[in-house]
Parts: C-alpha cells; sequence; structure tokens
C-alpha cells in the first residue's frame, strides 16, 4: 500500500476507521493501532511496572479487537480501550495474587507435610527404642511393668498374679522405670528427639505394645 494512501487512513476519524474495520479493512485496523497502542500501554505499563506483562495484553487486548470486530459495538474508541485494558490489567493482578497465595499454601503445607513425617518417623524410632530396652529388663519386672503399663493392673492385682508382696511388686516397678529412662536417654540424645522427653512411659509403652 502507498505511503499516499496510508495518509488518507490517518486522516480519518476513530469512527470511520470503525466502520471500515467492520468491513474487514486491516489497514484501517492498523492505524487505529498505530494510533492508540502507545497510549493503552502507557496505562498498563504504570499499572504492572512490567514491560513485557504491559505489551502482553495490549497485543491481546488489540488481537482481540481484530478478531471479535463484528460482534464489538464501539461508541468511543478510546474510551473503550482504555477501560479494556483496565479489566485487563486488574484482572491479571488478582490472577498473580491467587498464584502467589497459591504458591505460598503449597510451601506452606509441604513444609507442614515434612515436619509431621519427621515426627512421625522420630515417634516410630522412639517407640523401637523403648520396645529394645523393654526386652533389656528381667523378665518377672517386665512382666510386672506390661500388667501395671499396658493392662492397667492395680498393684495388689499384679501381687496376686505374680505371687509377690505388694512392696515387691512396687520395687520391680520403681527398678524396671529406672533402667527404662537410662536406655531411653542415650536414644533421646543421639536422635536429637529432645521433645519426646516428656513423654511419660505409660504412654511410649502403650505405642510400643504391638512391638513387644
Amino acid at each position: 500500500m502507498s505511503s499516499l494512501s496510508l495518509r488518507v487512513y490517518a486522516s480519518w476519524t476513530d469512527e470511520r476507521l470503525l466502520e471500515a474495520l467492520l468491513a474487514d479493512d486491516r489497514t484501517a485496523f492498523a492505524e487505529l493501532y498505530e494510533r492508540y497502542w502507545y497510549r493503552v500501554f502507557a496505562l498498563a505499563y504504570r499499572k504492572l511496572k512490567s514491560r513485557e506483562t504491559a505489551e502482553e495484553l495490549v497485543q491481546d487486548l488489540f488481537a482481540c479487537l481484530w478478531h471479535k470486530r463484528a460482534q464489538h459495538a464501539i461508541q468511543h474508541l478510546e474510551h473503550y480501550l482504555l477501560t479494556a485494558i483496565n479489566r485487563r490489567v486488574i484482572g491479571y493482578l488478582r490472577a498473580h495474587q491467587v498464584r502467589l497465595a497459591y504458591t505460598d499454601y503449597v510451601r506452606h503445607s509441604q513444609q507442614e507435610a515434612t515436619q509431621e513425617t519427621e515426627h512421625s518417623l522420630a515417634a516410630t524410632d522412639l517407640s523401637e527404642a523403648f520396645a529394645r530396652a523393654m526386652r533389656h529388663l528381667p523378665e518377672q519386672s517386665r512382666k510386672i511393668f506390661r500388667l501395671s503399663r499396658l493392662e492397667h493392673c492395680t498393684v495388689p492385682e499384679i501381687a496376686l498374679q505374680v505371687n509377690l508382696s505388694a512392696k515387691a511388686v512396687e520395687y520391680h516397678l520403681t527398678k524396671s522405670l529406672k533402667l527404662l529412662r537410662s536406655y531411653l536417654r542415650d536414644f533421646v540424645l543421639v536422635t536429637g528427639a529432645f521433645i519426646f522427653l516428656k513423654w511419660p512411659l505409660y504412654a511410649l509403652a502403650s505405642i510400643s505394645q504391638s512391638m513387644l
């Protein structure tokens, strides 16, 4: 197309260019683009502070203007374009915030899952250590400890079952507790599982019941 023809389109009003656009006139569209792209881009860039993103949104807007030219009922072109790019910018920013929030959520969830896994593994290791410690107890002490901590028998009830005095049962329980704490102290210090120091031994006994 000659430069004379281009100058003719440049002299047309927006209304005439829009009429030509509806008639599939590509040159009219090119003139509209050259006339308004920078104003549209400047608005997008001012809000986004990203040249690349602003250019993408502007290109998308003008592509939509061409491909859906028959569907538009535009009265004032500049107002239409600036309103349309503003909506696209707002939509992009909202989507960006959602992506950031989702990324933070995923990162936080992964951290929590990792911590839960570590705690679960530590609890499993500690219960296994407790089971091994129980196997180091003398048979009579181990039996009395199980009756007390796992079956929740009272001292008199245990005394009847093992045919010992109540004082002897209490002696076995005290001795068992001291030995178990001694065995587990080394494990806790080596693994760094300090949180489990606060666990009562009867709780560990319940966890480890299936391992004994």
